[in-house]
């Protein structure tokens, strides 16, 4: 009789636990949500030290306290010279990287609005014989990053990922306020762990009117590389941060930008963020891009595909449809800029995408029935593929598939 009273009374421990958990969860997914609301532009600072440079300033924004201690992010801001309010962009760096000067400069040569910031408490000077690998951090930074999501653990509002969302957010918030901006027109791109950023902010500001998840995205517990072996089996990331949590939100237009050869970032798990988004998409799989920060921002396709939402609304190119049939790949797609190019990209290889060797076949396009149709022989060994199309020096890609 004791020991059933001791079995029940462990139950009902664990039922009690359970139900705690579960609540916790869910007052972390809704803290989570509200940082959204984060609408008032923050209050900017000057960078001592620093001065602007051409045309361009560093600055310094309140972010969120952390650990009791009010904190600031770092950021380089550029407005063009123009007559008319004009659209704008958040830059989202990746590992090793920092608030990029150049980059906020390249946005703000072609019309934008720019404001790089720097998520991991430092700012652009290098740490002394590092080069630019390391950045001195300043005297209100908050939590940098560990490792990958290894700070879980944490109380939420300590750990990073929350801090690097929350400054995206409030970056939007103060660039919108600005009076020389059109705040309907603000967009968002990131770089690697940028681009995992991107993918989660997506799903929280609804603001942004637009998007460019560059190589990372979510659903990264299926990963067959370090992320997978990191995350497969924590559960926590899956049910708070994953940005397939909120990734149904999403309904800006995005570009979902990388390369076949990455070796950070899989393919099928950028497929599922994309096909999970509501908003209007393109994908560009680029051969040979590379990864890393001025592959990104030297790469024209973001510029080409923030252009077309800004003036039209929606991108450039619509995949219409894709399939194989009877060992022919058929792709339809409505584009506003003329095609003059198509391929193939294929692999007969399984596993981790980046780690695949890719064969880029001959494909047909033509125009037809007012769209853009393409046909290529799919070979019967493959295990996975897509189409690319170019139009000059552009690239858009139809989704990934995998062949069972």
């Amino acid at each position: 009789m004791r020991g059933r009273v001791a079995i029940l009374a462990g139950l009902a421990v664990s039922v009690v636990a359970c139900e705690g958990a579960a609540a916790d969860l869910a007052a972390d997914r809704a803290a989570v949500v509200a940082l959204g609301g984060l609408t008032a532009p923050p209050r900017l600072h000057p960078a001592p030290g620093r001065r602007a440079e051409g045309g361009l300033r560093p600055v310094f924004f309140e972010g969120l306290a952390w650990q009791g201690r009010p904190t600031r992010v770092y950021a380089w801001l550029g407005l063009p010279e123009s007559q008319r309010r004009v659209p704008g962009i958040v830059l989202v760096h990746g590992g090793g990287g920092t608030a990029f000067r150049e980059w906020v400069e390249k946005w703000r040569d072609r019309g934008y609005a720019a404001i790089s910031i720097a998520v991991e408490g430092q700012t652009d000077l290098p740490v002394a014989g590092s080069g630019r690998r390391s950045w001195r951090r300043h005297a209100w930074a908050g939590p940098s990053r560990s490792g990958i999501y290894a700070d879980l653990s944490e109380p939420l509002k300590d750990q990073w990922m929350y801090h690097a969302v929350a400054a995206t957010v409030l970056a939007n918030s103060l660039l919108r306020s600005l009076p020389e901006v059109d705040g309907r027109n603000v967009g968002v791109m990131g770089v690697s762990w940028g681009g995992v950023i991107t993918s989660t902010v997506m799903g929280i500001d609804s603001r942004f009117a637009f998007a460019i998840p560059t190589y990372g995205s979510g659903h990264l517990f299926d990963a067959g590389n370090h992320w997978g072996a990191a995350l497969r089996g924590q559960r926590r990331y899956r049910e708070l941060w994953d940005p397939m949590v909120r990734i149904g939100r999403a309904r800006m237009p995005a570009l979902w930008l990388s390369w076949p050869e990455d070796r950070a970032f899989p393919l099928d798990c950028q497929a599922e963020c994309y096909r999970a988004a509501p908003g209007s998409r393109m994908v560009a799989l680029i051969p040979g891009m590379g990864h890393s920060h001025r592959a990104a921002w030297d790469a024209p396709d973001s510029y080409a595909f923030a252009d077309s939402v800004v003036r039209s609304g929606k991108p450039w190119l619509a995949q219409q449809s894709l399939a194989v049939e009877s060992g022919r790949v058929f792709a339809a797609f409505a584009s506003a800029k003329p095609l003059d190019g198509a391929a193939l990209l294929w692999t007969a290889d399984h596993g981790f995408t980046g780690h695949r060797e890719w064969v880029e076949a001959a494909a047909k396009v033509e125009r037809r029935r007012g769209r853009w149709e393409v046909t290529a022989d799919l070979p019967a060994s493959a295990t996975a593929w897509f189409v690319n199309v170019v139009s000059g020096g552009l690239t858009s890609s139809s989704e990934y598939r995998e062949l069972p």
